[in-house]
C-alpha cells in the first residue's frame, strides 16, 4: 500500500466518523468541544480497563478454583 492510498483511507475514515457521529454539521468549536468529550471518554474507559480488568480477572479465577474443587494454600499446610 503506498502512501497515497493510505492517505486515502484515512481520509475516508474520518468521513466516515463525521457522518456516522452526525459531527459534520456542527460549528468548528463544537466540533473540538465533542471530540475533546468522545475522546477523553474513551481514555478514560482504556485506563480503566487497563487497572481494574486483571484485578477482577484475577479474582473471578481464584473463586472459580475454590469452586471447581482447587483447596486454598492455608488447607493445605493444615493437612501437611
Amino acid at each position: 500500500m503506498n502512501f497515497k492510498n493510505l492517505k486515502e483511507y484515512l481520509a475516508w475514515l474520518y468521513y466516515q466518523y463525521l457522518l456516522i457521529t452526525g459531527i459534520y454539521v456542527l460549528e468548528p468549536w463544537e466540533k473540538s468541544i465533542f471530540n475533546s468529550i468522545l475522546f477523553s471518554a474513551i481514555a478514560m474507559v482504556i485506563y480503566t480497563s487497563y487497572v481494574f480488568v486483571p484485578i477482577h480477572v484475577r479474582l473471578a479465577l481464584e473463586f472459580f478454583s475454590g469452586i471447581i474443587g482447587g483447596q486454598p494454600e492455608s488447607t493445605m499446610a493444615l493437612i501437611n
